[in-house]
């Protein structure tokens, strides 16, 4: 997977927890659960539709790693390469 392909994966799981995130405001690292004012209960369907989509386990320690489009995407092509 390339980081074009995880930043499509990573909106469109966003997208299945808040309904019409608006990206264009959205900076590459900007921490989008502020931005898209994203609650715990949205995280966790984020972090669980990123799941289902990738086919990745993502822990609970891999939080960190998911909070900008940036590191999100990073994130993603690391554990697919």
């Amino acid at each position: 997977m390339n980081r074009t392909e995880a930043l499509e994966i990573v909106k469109e799981s966003i997208a299945r927890v808040i309904p019409d995130p608006d990206f264009t405001a959205l900076g590459p690292d900007d921490a989008f659960r502020d931005a898209l004012e994203m609650d715990s209960l949205d995280f966790l369907g984020f972090v669980e539709a990123l799941s289902e989509r990738t086919g990745i386990r993502i822990e609970d320690e891999d939080a960190p790693e998911l909070t900008t489009l940036s590191t999100s995407a990073a994130f993603l092509v690391a554990r697919t390469t």
